[in-house]
């Protein structure tokens, strides 16, 4: 691959990630608003176009009245209030739809210009791949939610999540990566220790994405809306209520809230003890800027999450953890590279 083409490859993957995160901070409104279950069909060419008139509305608004949803929760929902619904599982759709197209004709076009080389044509492909089966995805989950119980399946939310943010991953590493200039091959012991620590803090974050999706998936944050007790207990006595056992941690309301609030205490010491292993390591300006970050936006988002559980997951504020969750993970990777492609400083 030539060297003029990094900087714009990678600029077009950071324009991509940007573009994810956008669409997941409204598929967060739309979950929180319940829009999800509006559009009843997964059209990805036609289902571009929005109803034109009145007539295609009715039509459209036809369809959903078959739903579940409608007919145990919104029968009295008039033409203009589902049309509020509606666009918002519309735009979350389009912006799917937005993504794919940018991802792939940029990739066309370097392809055609030679200006990608074999292993990054393959990586590129990879997330290419894995942006259809995110498509995919969510339309599995939406099918989940028009049948008898017309909500979703947490595993299935929780997949989609997921995906959106190994979309994320994928993209932002490939990108810094190109923008990296590596200087030595090797790092000394205690560079690598904050290396192994970096990553082992990245497991975590995922593992919050994943509690948090299920969190989402049974509106656990609806219940225990106390803090830092959890209606009075540190553990609560119903976290293994349900049988058998295993099932606490993806149906119960109360186990799912506390697997992610443990994970969000495990972070709150973790993160500042790391802050400062970093400030006090031989590290490049840039990784201490990184780590600076990491530290502020951690406190952002817990900040976020204590007021949305305490104000029982209004739709801002929602919204907006979920968004903080994608900015900590960003800074986290980006740190993370730093730690990987530092030199030892002389």
């Amino acid at each position: 691959m030539h060297q003029v083409a990094r900087r714009p490859i990678a600029l077009w993957l950071f324009i991509c990630c940007a573009m994810v995160f956008a669409t997941l901070v409204v598929g967060g409104v739309t979950r929180l608003t319940h829009s999800g279950l509006s559009i009843v069909e997964w059209q990805p060419i036609v289902g571009t176009i929005p109803p034109l008139n009145q007539a295609e509305w009715d039509a459209t608004f036809d369809k959903y009245k078959k739903t579940p949803e409608y007919q145990k929760v919104n029968h009295r929902m008039s033409l203009d209030e589902f049309k509020g619904i509606f666009y918002w599982e519309y735009w979350h759709r389009v912006l799917g739809r937005i993504i794919g197209v940018i991802f792939f004709l940029p990739f066309l076009y370097f392809l055609l210009r030679r200006t990608i080389n074999r292993p990054l044509a393959l990586k590129l492909g990879g997330i290419f791949i894995l942006g259809g089966l995110q498509g995919a995805m969510g339309w599995y989950m939406v099918k989940s939610g028009l049948v008898d119980d017309p909500r979703v399946s947490q595993y299935r939310l929780t997949a989609h999540l997921s995906l959106a943010f190994l979309i994320f991953i994928a993209m932002m590493w490939v990108a810094m990566g190109l923008l990296a200039e590596r200087k030595r091959e090797y790092a000394n012991a205690a560079l690598q220790k904050l290396q192994r620590t970096g990553f082992w803090l990245a497991l975590l974050a995922f593992y919050m994405v994943i509690t948090g999706g299920f969190v989402a998936g049974i509106r656990a944050g609806k219940a225990y809306n106390t803090f830092p007790l959890m209606n009075g207990h540190v553990v609560p006595p119903e976290i293994f209520m349900i049988e058998p056992w295993y099932l606490n941690f993806f149906n119960n309301m109360a186990t799912v809230q506390f697997d992610h609030r443990l994970g969000a205490w495990v972070l709150a010491f973790l993160v500042p003890w790391f802050w400062l292993k970093v400030g006090s390591a031989r590290v490049s300006a840039t990784a201490r800027l990184a780590a600076n970050v990491m530290f502020a936006v951690l406190a952002i988002q817990i900040g976020l999450g204590i007021t949305t559980l305490l104000l029982a997951v209004p739709v801002t504020w929602g919204a907006a953890h979920q968004g903080g969750s994608m900015v900590f993970f960003g800074v986290l990777l980006w740190l993370n590279h730093e730690l990987r492609v530092e030199h030892e400083l002389r």
